[in-house]
């Protein structure tokens, strides 16, 4: 290797954040620096900034499909999140009252799967532990690696008021029917009205957004959450809600000055705000460029790994079937008590994640979403969570694998 590959640095855990385009770098410090005013103000400073807000709320927008009307700033995906949980809450309060078991109001029924992101999977294990909610978790096909659509079905009852699912995993990029879900619920709530009360629609499109075309009116979802930091924007988010407070229900978790029409007050976050609307603005421009490279270069990497170690390649996120967001390989090198995390402890040259819960040096457990899609505890353990970017290189693959290669050898000589 020259002397600057052995320096190099090769960054693969695009899933996990993106760093600022350039041009979104520079948006956010033009607008710190000329609307740095309160965009609650009437003065030009104020003024310029409400106008670089309306213009960041448009192109987000556009990126998903939806009116500008339909999108809210959030401080990330985790709130935007949380804001649909409580938005449903209230809802099924409004809407449900004459449901009951003949003694005391049933509780809202949630539906969800069994391979979401903590900011879903969490707040709704909160609600069930304080007992004001039921969830049913649908387990990922072993065969597709998605959520089957029967199974979601099959799964509603007249309590249910929200089904809430990923667009595509973090973990095995796998996306799952968000369409044929939604047009199936769709088909009943308008057939059964009388049985079947308005299920709202939400799902997660943080690791969608950047990577494939993502369009609500293609999907028919209520509500979707998006994550600046997954596409090379700041670490702000959206929620798109159709038509908010009109035609789908949306109720604020906080109280305060009336921003972002009362649904999320609080003094807006310009610079961040501008910096979210240049980042999907590169989306709506370059969507296909951005997903032919990422997909060459993770093709590339995936026929690399698959020519050095051969039969010892397990590809976690591959099953006929499905597909996956173009840039994220899921990926284990068997062998006897190699692990995930020990792989990456003696790499020089990778940054990446193993897409596990690793509490400590002496404890790694396998990801709970490889397991649950059938992948065996022993090659669970060993995977790593490769993603590329917009700007990954074949030089950079060529370089990964040769210090996987190493560090493979180095761990297997000093067993």
């Amino acid at each position: 290797m020259s002397n600057l590959e052995i320096l190099r640095r090769v960054y693969l855990d695009y899933n996990a954040t993106t760093y600022l385009e350039a041009d979104v770098l520079q948006e956010i410090h033009r607008a710190l620096e000329t609307a740095w005013g309160n965009p609650s103000s009437s003065y030009k400073a104020g003024k310029d900034a409400k106008e670089i807000i309306n213009t960041a709320r448009s192109h987000v927008a556009e990126m998903v499909g939806g009116q500008s009307d339909d999108i809210i700033f959030t401080s990330g995906g985790t709130e935007a999140n949380n804001m649909v949980f409580h938005t449903v809450l209230k809802y099924f309060k409004d809407v449900f009252p004459s449901v009951d078991n003949g003694t005391v109001q049933s509780r809202p029924h949630i539906i969800t799967s069994n391979m979401e992101h903590d900011s879903v999977k969490l707040p709704l294990e909160h609600f069930v532990k304080e007992g004001i909610i039921d969830v049913t978790y649908i387990s990922a096909s072993k065969l597709t690696g998605m959520v089957n659509v029967d199974d979601v079905i099959a799964a509603i009852r007249p309590t249910t008021c929200l089904i809430t699912i990923m667009m595509a995993n973090n973990e095995t990029g796998i996306i799952q029917p968000i369409s044929e879900i939604s047009k199936r619920v769709k088909s009943i709530t308008r057939n059964e009205k009388d049985e079947v009360k308005q299920i709202l629609l939400h799902t997660d499109a943080a690791q969608a957004i950047g990577k494939i075309p993502v369009d609500v009116q293609e999907l028919e979802v209520d509500y979707l959450t998006i994550v600046g930091h997954k596409f090379y924007g700041p670490r702000i988010g959206a929620l798109y809600v159709r038509g908010p407070g009109k035609d789908t229900p949306l109720h604020p978790m906080f109280f305060g000055g009336g921003q972002e029409r009362n649904f999320r007050p609080g003094t807006e976050n310009t610079g961040m705000i501008a910096g979210l609307g240049k980042a999907a603005e590169l989306v709506v421009k370059h969507l296909p460029s951005y997903q032919n490279h990422m997909r060459e270069i993770r093709d590339y990497l995936e026929s690399r790994l698959q020519d050095v170690f051969d039969d010892r390649i397990h590809f976690n996120g591959r099953f006929t079937g499905s597909h996956r967001i173009p840039n994220t390989c899921n990926v284990s090198i068997k062998g006897p008590k190699l692990k995930g995390y020990k792989i990456l402890e003696c790499v020089k040259h990778l940054e990446a994640s193993v897409g596990a819960a690793c509490h400590s040096e002496n404890r790694c457990q396998p990801s709970h979403i490889l397991l649950s899609i059938g992948i065996p505890w022993d090659i669970a353990s060993t995977a790593l969570r490769l993603s590329t970017g917009r700007h990954t290189t074949k030089e950079d693959i060529d370089i990964v694998i040769e210090d996987l290669k190493q560090a493979v050898s180095l761990l297997e000589e000093s067993m």
